[in-house]
């Protein structure tokens, strides 16, 4: 099958309501049973087709009654209000696991775990990742307020820095590992308050996570 050849790359975040470390990056079953979960990202350098997607930003909320791979998940596609027509329908296409190889993609594999996707909201999403410091925010006015930060070490409340490199991820290579707390409101509200999240680098393609 002949797919339309696309990639990107940039930074993301994600965030979780699994304990800090996440069973599920080690594929063992979600701490609280169930998977709820955002993740908003930027694309520095991208395209689709020929259509160009730098400096856009996307994401999604979403829940599942179960671990993921049980699937009945739902989900809601926040694009960048900035993107074009051409640019929304692209990025929504990755979005909802259109032109990518099966199985290659966090995004195409989560597609195949939903049954229900609410309408796709266009807002503008401010976002500030740094990835020096493990810290990261992201506002979406009427939807979301989140931020992550290092975990800090209980008894002295230190920062403590843990990455986790996954040579055969459908999401990332190599990710810190971070501390999240946030709110959203809508059709998929969240409640998080230092739960698992992680910082990654983007690069992703029709084929998969390039490496």
């Amino acid at each position: 099958m002949a797919y339309v050849e696309w990639r990107w790359q940039g930074v993301q975040v994600s965030n979780c309501n699994c304990n800090l470390g996440c069973p599920c990056q080690f594929n063992s079953l979600p701490s609280n049973g169930n998977c709820r979960a955002y993740m908003f990202g930027q694309i520095d350098e991208g395209h689709f087709g020929e259509i160009p997607l730098d400096g856009l930003r996307f994401g999604g909320l979403f829940a599942w009654p179960g671990p993921i791979h049980l699937g009945n998940g739902e989900a809601l596609p926040v694009i960048d209000e900035r993107a074009d027509a051409d640019q929304r329908a692209a990025i929504l296409a990755v979005l909802t696991g259109q032109e990518t190889e099966p199985g290659s993609l966090i995004t195409q594999v989560f597609s195949t775990t939903l049954v229900k996707a609410h309408p796709t909201q266009y807002k503008p999403i401010e976002l500030r990742i740094d990835e020096r410091a493990g810290t990261a925010s992201v506002r979406i006015p009427g939807l979301l307020e989140a931020s992550a930060q290092p975990i800090r070490n209980p008894v002295t409340g230190a920062p403590h820095r843990a990455r986790l490199r996954l040579p055969a991820g459908f999401e990332y290579d190599e990710a810190e590992f971070v501390s999240g707390s946030g709110t959203a409101q809508g059709p998929i509200p969240l409640d998080f308050r230092d739960t698992h999240a992680h910082i990654a680098r983007m690069h992703w393609s029709t084929h998969g996570v390039v490496r």
